[in-house]
């Protein structure tokens, strides 16, 4: 598995952190850290994510990408997580 940072910049909306973890959990990635803050106006939500998955990054940049909102996501980090042998 591997380890992805990402950085979300939406339209503040009620329902737009919903969106963004429902299209995560349904590209196959588990969000283990989360932090969510406002721009100083009020009107951009800035989200940073912690997510695992086999699969690559670019799956979830780009769907969420498409949703509606959303204005960028940046990859900011990848970690290689070592394979444990039983």
């Amino acid at each position: 598995m591997s380890q992805y940072q990402l950085q979300v910049t939406a339209q503040f909306r009620p329902e737009i952190m919903e969106r963004v973890l429902r299209m995560t959990r349904h590209r196959g990635f588990r969000v283990d850290e989360m932090h969510m803050s406002t721009s100083s106006d009020g009107q951009q939500l800035i989200m940073e994510m912690t997510v695992f998955s086999v699969r690559p990054i670019t799956q979830l940049s780009r769907q969420l990408d498409k949703l509606l909102d959303v204005q960028q996501v940046e990859v900011q980090a990848v970690a290689q997580e070592l394979k444990k042998i039983a």
